[in-house]
């Protein structure tokens, strides 16, 4: 009976230990509208967007721009915050392919990749990346717009 009751402890004991050791994760998704603001020439495009999911807002700046065979690369950074006081740093690559037959307009792809050293609140120590995608237009300089859709999985 006790050779039992101390297996049977023994067993409670490993499995809490691996929930304990268990990575807690956060889903990203939702939706974000970009507006872009150009700050002249040699200066970082700035970034401001709304978002609705599972951050609501985001600010950021294009710090390179390389053109491609199918468009352009950019190097870029993010500031995103939760309603709940949450926030974490991005630095991402975006890759716009070129949309044929529509002069400006570009498929976007970015990749985040948070800086844990630059996570706060709810989201202090979550570390990872995280995806989107969608469309800008990028025709008119005093009205770069677009649309994209973010998701992924971030732990700590």
């Amino acid at each position: 009976m006790k050779l039992t009751s101390f297996s049977g402890a023994i067993m409670a004991l490993a499995m809490s230990s691996s929930a304990a050791m268990a990575a807690d994760c956060f889903q990203m998704g939702g939706v974000a509208i970009p507006n872009f603001f150009g700050e002249g020439d040699g200066q970082p495009m700035i970034i401001s967007a709304t978002l609705t999911g599972a951050v609501q807002n985001a600010a950021g700046k294009i710090t390179a721009t390389r053109e491609t065979e199918t468009g352009l690369e950019m190097d870029m950074e993010h500031y995103f915050g939760r309603d709940d006081g949450g926030a974490f740093q991005t630095k991402d690559l975006g890759i716009l392919t070129a949309v044929p037959g529509k002069p400006g307009r570009f498929m976007i792809e970015i990749t985040y990749d948070i800086q844990p050293d630059v996570t706060r609140g709810t989201m202090k120590g979550y570390s990872g990346q995280f995806n989107s995608y969608g469309l800008v237009d990028l025709r008119d300089s005093d009205n770069l717009v677009g649309l994209v859709r973010y998701q992924g999985e971030i732990c700590r």
